[in-house]
Parts: C-alpha cells; structure tokens; sequence
C-alpha cells in the first residue's frame, strides 16, 4: 500500500522550538487548468470528506429540491455545513425538515459528543438536503444513507460530474456520518474546485445550482460553519470571491472566482489545527491573498497555543520557504 505523503508545512512551537511538524499535500489549478502548485502526494486519491458539501448540495438544488420547498439561502447554507449545532443552525435545519414534512427522527446521521441528539451532529444540515431530495424524487427517506437509494445515486454522479470521472469508476466509502465519501486525487478535487469557481464546462442546470451554493455559502458563511470560525472568516475576508470548505482528517478546498483559481489540500496526519495556517500559506504562494486579507486572518495564520490556565505558550505557524 503506497502511502500519502507531503512537505512539512506547519510547525508547532513552544518555548521558541518546534514541537511538531504537520506534512501537507496540496494542488492548485487556474483558470485555464494550468498547474499553480502542486506538491506532495497529488496522484492519490483521498477522501473529500466535507469538502465534497458543495457538490452534494447543488446535485440536490439541480433535482429542483429549492423551488418545490422554497428553500431561503440561509438554509441552503446549512446544507453545506460543518456546523458547531448553535441555535441559528438548528433553526435552519428545523425549518428544512419542516418544509419536506419531516421531524428530527428521520435524521440518521447520530448525534455526536457532548450532543445527544441527530440535529446537533455538524453534518445534520446535510442530511436534511438529502432527506429532502428523496421526498421531491419520490425515493425512500429511511434508506436516503443507502448508496443504492435514488438520491445518492443523484449525488454521485453530480460528484463523478465535477470530479471528471465516469459514475461508475467514482470510489466511496462511508463518511462519518453515514453517508457514502467521495475520493479523488488532489489534482481532481482541485480541478472541480476550479469548476465551482468557473462554472464553465457544466451542464447549465449543474452551473446554476452551484452558482445558488455559492452564493448562499458567501451571503451565510457562519451558517456553513459556525461563528468564528475560519471557513466563515475566509469568506468574509475575501468579501464574495471566494468559498471554501474544510472536511475531516485535515481537508481543505478553496475556490476563488476570479481568475478562476481551484485549491485542495490534505494534512497528511489529519489533524485540523495545520489546516487554517497551511491554507492561508497555500493562497500565499499562489499569490490569491493580499497582506491585507493576511492580515485579518492573523489569528488564524499563526494561532497561539494556551496551557489550561489560559497563559499562551506557544504557537502553530507555517515553516519558512517550505512551498518554494
């Protein structure tokens, strides 16, 4: 088994030595589908995990699931999330199941810790999408977890669409909340980034429906993550040109509209704290983030580590010239 490698670009430091050292694959496309970056393992395939939600939610509007429920952005947002379950998540959830004519109990994503019940698991938002795409196809809502079942099926070719792949040669497993995982290379998932920020090469109703998750994503950008969170901030740095989507096990994927640029990154050990430092360093060597963005995203490009009094000790930061 040949394993996914990468170059070491994020330190963790206290007491002014390195502690630890996260490795980080990652590609980038323009708009021309030229190669902007591309450095550790981008021939294989790994898990998209939630940075496939984008995709997931415009296979569901392009089934017409937003014009029969009357879905508002804020919702189609939440579709798209990794939420942190606060009040204004739960809401929009809430109100999509209501729409569908659902309750909670159809959701069977599990709840997940300190939580105890479905709605509050960060994927819920999705779930309901789903749920509701299985009412408006008239296919089962209690198997929608099913590969089999008529949505999914929907959602995996809307995937193998984006990805540039034939349906039938798209590999999956089970995500972690039940739900069949996409995976790609990182040039793959870079490349349909690079879609989602074009838009060009589509069928038109596949373009519209992620033009209508665009622009829920920027207009709600704490809805598809959560307050303070560095998705949403991202978002909001770069004021409509830009989304992007964190996944499990240290994913991150950025599109940004103009010039037409795709971004995929995986933190090779899978753990999250590397991801907002190695993204904004990413976007750094492709030159797709001014000093002043930089700047606002300060907090998260070097974030400082705090022991349990609250005395900060260090900090996690990107390793010098590791992208050059």
């Amino acid at each position: 088994m040949r394993l996914i490698a990468g170059r070491p670009l994020v330190a963790v430091v206290r007491g002014g030595r390195v502690e630890a050292v996260h490795n980080v694959a990652g590609y980038a496309v323009d708009g021309r589908g030229t190669a902007l970056l591309s450095f550790g393992s981008t021939d294989l395939p790994v898990y998209l995990r939630s940075a496939a939600k984008p995709f997931i939610t415009a296979a569901i509007l392009a089934a017409g699931v937003g014009e029969r429920f009357d879905l508002e952005p804020r919702e189609i947002a939440v579709m798209t999330a990794s939420h942190n379950a606060e009040p204004f998540h739960l809401d929009a959830v809430r109100s999509i199941l209501r729409k569908v004519g659902l309750t909670e109990a159809a959701l069977r994503c599990g709840p997940e810790p300190p939580h105890t019940q479905a709605i509050c698991n960060n994927c819920s938002g999705k779930h309901a999408g789903i749920l509701a795409l299985s009412v408006a196809i008239g296919a089962d809502p209690a198997t929608y977890l099913d590969p089999e079942n008529p949505a999914q099926q929907r959602i995996l070719q809307f995937c193998a669409e984006m990805l540039g792949e034939r349906r039938e040669e798209l590999a999956f497993a089970v995500d972690g909340c039940g739900i069949p995982v996409v995976a790609a290379t990182l040039e793959k998932a870079a490349r349909a980034y690079r879609r989602l920020a074009t838009l060009e090469g589509l069928a038109p109703a596949s373009a519209e429906a992620l033009r209508k998750v665009r622009d829920a994503m920027i207009a709600y950008p704490e809805y598809m993550s959560g307050t303070g969170e560095f998705d949403a901030a991202l978002i909001r740095a770069y004021g409509g040109s830009l989304v992007c989507k964190g996944g499990a096990e240290g994913v991150f994927a950025a599109a940004i509209f103009e010039p037409g640029i795709g971004l995929v990154l995986k933190v090779i050990d899978g753990n999250e704290r590397a991801r907002p430092p190695a993204a904004i360093e990413a976007l750094a060597a492709i030159g797709a983030i001014s000093q002043q963005r930089r700047s606002e995203l300060s907090a998260f490009a070097r974030p400082p580590i705090a022991n349990k009094a609250g005395r900060i000790v260090g900090e996690i930061r990107p390793v010098p010239d590791a992208l050059e």
